[in-house]
């Protein structure tokens, strides 16, 4: 058996609707919602089934506080999880930059050839 066989992430999609959604505190057509809206993106299986990963549990529980915590509708919060995708997206880019950044300030400090 290979090695890795056991190494999960929080993304790898593991558990069915049902068990997706007892995790997440709601019904199993409200996760089919979710999923048609776009607000989450559950793996499938080849037969086509739906599997949550960890990941997707968290997001499951975080639309449903927006929703009814902090009574967002549903356009709302797809939107919210865009941004924050987005979000994300943009900090990791900056990271890059300041890295790409650095090197060619040294570069020119040392006057190095580049690589």
């Amino acid at each position: 058996m290979d090695a890795n066989f056991f190494d999960l992430s929080d993304d790898t999609p593991v558990y069915v609707i049902s068990v997706a959604a007892q995790l997440s505190g709601l019904h199993p057509q409200t996760l089919r919602q979710y999923d048609r809206l776009g607000l989450v993106s559950p793996g499938r299986t080849a037969g086509r089934g739906r599997l949550y990963s960890t990941r997707d549990i968290v997001l499951l529980r975080e639309v449903q506080r927006l929703s009814q915590e902090d009574g967002i509708n549903l356009a709302g919060i797809k939107r919210i999880l865009e941004l924050e995708t987005e979000n994300l997206r943009l900090r990791d880019e900056v990271v890059r930059l300041r890295g790409e950044l650095t090197m060619m300030r040294a570069l020119v400090r040392y006057e190095l050839p580049p690589a």
